[in-house]
């Protein structure tokens, strides 16, 4: 650990603090505490292009009144609107948005978090804005009647998401008289109808909750690019005016749970069809030790994915697909250790020897003693990770950064309990002496308890039953448990140890083509930027027969399945030692990816492309997968309808999509065999895009894409074969009609969902500077505005907004609303009403206005990538969409500095504006269960004048000519 002195600090409000920093972090710090006792970070980096700030106030839903469920979420939805200073409703928002920003809050159970970033050159206006929330806030009466119903839309989103569910009754078994009891969220029922029916005015509970606000209860954290000196003189001005009532922070009781809530089984039914089961226990918080890190430790072995682990054994035995173990908590008074994972049907009925089986691996742990080897392995991958952490977005850092300000002392502030570096063999063997048969939870979700649970949890109505597992019948799970070699992890080889950055002979902007043959192409670019030991890799295999039918795509699907399940076990290392790797599906065949340090790249490479070489099925892990993919499919019915309709969107608009339906029966018929058969087949004509960025030779890079030829192609019985350019497959983008306005309106597939959804989808142009960046300034002008009308003043719903989409380079608006008040009919009439009545907005721009969008977006577009991934990320996607626009970002700024204001709005009225002359609309409408009436109607009405409604999406597709492809054949994309 290195500590660093911060700035020598000018005023008797800071104090000298010596910060514990990375290494590598270059920021300047400083802590201060105002007169009215609010105590702030201060944080100068001189190479941003964004600043940002985010205050905890240290008041959550567990200060909630007893009767006003949601109230702490309420206020913060509340604050957002207006303030004494700036009366004009949302003008908090509208001014970030227009400034190259982002806000957003989020109410925890004891505290409350508000954030936002802008670009640096208006920090200081948007950073008065939001210190009036904690001055003077306005909540009118007809403000609180809207963000009631937004709240409850928000809550009316969450009915059927089994996350919210579970979470509400694991809180609901637990004591009546703790806050970790109540229901958090609030809803029309909680904050409208139960406070009159007590004759309650909301409002002024809000303004009486609203005192509990109080500077000394608050930490703010404040990151730009002017001087420490600077930034404290600003915030000194902007937040001294913060009132201090002493209020006391809030202290709940320490423990949730009494006798009554331990030793359960919880038997509930969840909404999609899956089974999942969570072993819990009450422990001390980590907090208390946070030096010594004692569930740290635990949680890494008991959650450990390598050979001899809990996970390895019920993975081989087909009863998992997944585990995650650890402690968390939302407060210092108490918290949870958990094992949880998603089982298969085999796992749902072997749930006593899982059970079981964790318990005879903390047995083994309690046996085999603590080991200080295992400790100090962990703690050297933390400080490695610590030390050299890639630089994060300013709004995460101070998201992150502020939650420590409360639990640690100030020179601990950035490094929080993330370094571990005591060893205390008794703190951990205490944590796993808590973990007992005595103070288990058992939580279970299946739908296979339908018909046999006699409770429902009153918030969410989930059904569910309880019944009293003893520690004798846990020793019974125990001894009946598999008898399967569990162990302890060996060392972790992936551990880097040569951290020493490689020397740039060649100093070059973009990628560049290093190395050319007919099986591959390898585009290398060497980290100029972050000078950091880390390497990122992509390499892409174009597979032309890997989506020629629905039965390929499911094949290709579970192929790269099962590889990414054979190699957990050895590669579950190197993502603890900071090693990750990915392998996806992609429409045109698979990609592997790997990012971190570059020490023992080479090593987790090479597995992975042995076993992609040697690939085989083996049937129990078949079968396990496919059944998992099959519930995926199955679980779509209970997605949120705004992801239907955006499904539904992309099966119109995309050639060769196969729908899920025909997906779902070609993998119900899938057999292992015919999947042996088809990877071969499907290998046999592949072509190898790769991309190398980072703290790599050339020659490396060179010649780790040889080792893949030679491996994968080159063997003798190699049944690849390079591909001629006529087999190269290309995925396209249907071109809509200007002047015409398509529907397609369909039934929601959970008629138990009472959200309909709607999303207007308006295709502009294909990927072209000028048109991009016109477009872009439109959205930028304009998603502010269509969020106030449509959901903060037409209360709509909660999920409502307009933003940018791109299909394969085919840009296009979309406009997205989930609903339960009104039904997608009239969304789809508000959205071409707000496109009306913005059209009179557009024309009447000032110069002054249009100026200051087109700087904001300029600066948006210069702002720095801030670590190799972002970088790499960027410039792999030119390489993928085919466009090879390595300068996209200056050509851009360059066409922005000289659009005049007439050549935007002839742009607008051209492809935007209702009734424009190239304006080509699709508006996919998903209509809930509460609306089927006025689908019924929707469906019978006559088409109007220049509107379009589908009914056969493959007859409407086949009917309509292709947006071109950006890209060529495989290795014949050239730069010009």
């Amino acid at each position: 650990m290195v500590a660093v002195a911060a700035s020598a600090l000018p005023s008797a409000a800071a104090g000298n603090v010596e910060f514990i920093r990375a290494r590598s972090d270059k920021r300047e710090y400083r802590r201060l505490v105002l007169p009215n006792a609010l105590e702030c970070l201060l944080i100068r980096d001189a190479e941003t292009d964004k600043a940002a700030a985010c205050m905890e106030v240290g008041v959550g839903s567990f200060s909630d009144p007893e009767g006003l469920e949601g109230l702490a979420h309420f206020l913060e939805h509340m604050l957002f609107y207006a303030s004494e200073k700036y009366p004009g409703e949302q003008e908090y928002t509208k001014y970030i948005s227009e400034h190259g920003g982002s806000s957003n809050a989020f109410t925890s159970s004891e505290t409350t978090n508000f954030y936002f970033d802008v670009n640096v050159d208006n920090f200081e206006e948007a950073l008065d804005r939001f210190a009036q929330f904690f001055i003077k806030p306005l909540m009118s009466q007809d403000a609180v009647l809207r963000e009631i119903k937004a709240v409850d839309s928000e809550h009316k989103k969450n009915l059927l998401s089994d996350g919210w569910r579970m979470y509400q009754l694991q809180k609901h078994l637990a004591s009546k008289d703790h806050p970790y009891h109540k229901f958090s969220t609030g809803s029309w029922e909680t904050l409208e109808t139960k406070p009159k029916e007590r004759g309650l005015d909301i409002r002024l509970e809000l303004l009486k909750f609203y005192e509990n606000y109080s500077a000394n209860l608050m930490h703010l954290v404040v990151y730009g690019k002017e001087s420490l000196d600077c930034i404290q003189s600003l915030v000194e001005r902007l937040f001294s005016n913060v009132k201090n009532t002493e209020q006391r922070s809030f202290k709940c009781p320490s423990q949730p749970l009494a006798t009554e809530h331990l030793q359960l089984l919880v038997k509930a039914i969840p909404i999609t069809d899956d089974d999942y089961l969570k072993i819990s226990w009450p422990v001390t918080p980590n907090m208390h030790f946070y030096k010594e890190g004692p569930c740290r430790y635990l949680s890494h072995l008991i959650g450990h994915e390598g050979e001899g682990s809990i996970f390895h054994i019920i993975k081989e035995l087909g009863w998992a697909m997944d585990l995650a173990a650890g402690a968390g908590s939302d407060s210092t008074e108490y918290s949870f250790f958990s094992v949880s994972m998603r089982l298969t049907d085999s796992g749902h009925e072997h749930m006593e020897d899982i059970i079981g089986l964790v318990f005879k691996y903390l047995r083994l742990l309690k046996e085999d003693g603590i080991h200080e080897w295992i400790f100090d392995e962990l703690a050297s991958v933390n400080e490695t990770e610590f030390h050299y952490q890639d630089k994060d977005h300013p709004i995460s850092y101070v998201t992150d950064t502020v939650s420590s300000m409360r639990l640690f002392p100030p020179e601990e502030w950035l490094v929080g309990a993330s370094l571990p570096s005591k060893y205390a063999p008794s703190r951990i063997n205490m944590i796993l002496d808590e973990l007992s048969p005595e103070r288990v939870r058992i939580f279970r979700e299946s739908k296979k308890f339908e018909g046999s649970t006699d409770c429902a949890e009153p918030w969410y109505n989930t059904s569910y039953s309880v019944e009293n597992v003893t520690p004798y019948m846990i020793q019974q799970w125990i001894q009946k448990a598999p008898t399967e070699m569990l162990h302890l992890p060996k060392p972790n080889i992936f551990i880097p140890k040569d951290l020493s950055l490689k020397e740039v002979h060649e100093k070059v902007r973009f990628p560049t083509v290093l190395r050319k043959t007919p099986l591959s192409r390898l585009w290398y670019k060497p980290d100029m930027l972050f000078f950091t030991p880390k390497v990122y890799i992509i390499l892409d295999f174009h597979c032309p027969l890997s989506s020629h039918s629905p039965e390929a795509a499911v094949s290709i699907s579970l192929f790269v399945d099962l590889l990414a399940d054979y190699l957990n076990a050895y590669a579950y290392d190197a993502q603890i030692a900071g090693l990750f790797y990915s392998i996806y599906l992609t429409s045109t065949g698979f990609q592997v990816s790997l990012g971190g340090y570059n020490d023992k790249m080479r090593v987790l490479l090479h597995a992975i492309v042995k076993q992609i070489v040697n690939f085989e099925v083996k049937p129990n892990r078949f079968s396990a997968l496919k059944e998992t993919s099959v519930k995926d499919y199955q679980n779509f019915d209970f997605s949120q309808p705004y992801s239907q309709a955006s499904y539904y969107l992309s099966l119109i608009l995309e050639e060769k999509k196969w729908p899920l339906v025909e997906k779902l029966q070609a993998l119900s018929k899938l057999e292992a065999d015919s999947l042996a058969k088809f990877v071969p087949h499907l290998l046999s004509k592949t072509y190898l895009e790769c991309y190398v960025q980072g703290n790599i030779e050339p020659g490396e890079a060179e010649s780790i894409v040889q080792e893949i030829e030679d491996t994968v192609f080159n063997t003798p019985n190699s049944l690849f074969k390079s591909m001629s350019p006529s087999q190269y497959l290309i995925k396209r983008v249907i071109m809509l009609e200007n002047e015409l306005k398509c529907y397609y309106q369909i039934e929601g597939l959970n008629p138990k969902n009472e959200n309909s959804s709607i999303v207007q989808y308006i295709q502009v142009h294909q990927d072209d500077a000028i048109s991009n960046i016109k477009l872009q300034l439109f959205s930028q002008i304009a998603s502010q505005p269509a969020f106030n009308q449509l959901r903060t003043v037409e209360q709509l719903g909660y999920i409502a907004g307009l933003s940018l989409r791109s299909d394969r380079g085919v840009w296009a608006l979309e406009v997205v609303i989930q609903s339960t008040v009104k039904d997608p009919s009239y969304l789809d009439a508000r959205v071409d009403e707000f496109f009306k009545t913005f059209e009179r907005k557009i024309h009447e721009l000032s110069d002054k206005d249009f100026k200051r969008n087109v700087k904001s977006l300029i600066d948006s577009k210069l702002e720095k990538f801030k670590n190799l991934w972002e970088e790499a990320e960027f410039y792999w996607g030119e390489i993928e969409a085919g466009t090879l626009k390595f300068d996209r970002i200056e050509s851009e700024v360059a066409l922005l500095r000289e659009l005049k204001k007439d050549e935007f709005i002839e742009f607008f009225d051209q492809y935007i504006k209702v009734d424009a002359p190239q304006r080509r609309t699709v508006s996919v409408q998903v209509f809930s269960g509460n609306h089927l009436a006025e689908f019924k109607k929707a469906i019978a009405e006559a088409d109007s004048p220049k509107t379009y409604r589908v009914t056969d999406i493959f007859g409407f597709k086949r009917s309509r000519p292709l947006h071109r492809s950006l890209k060529g054949g495989p290795g014949r994309i050239t730069m010009d």
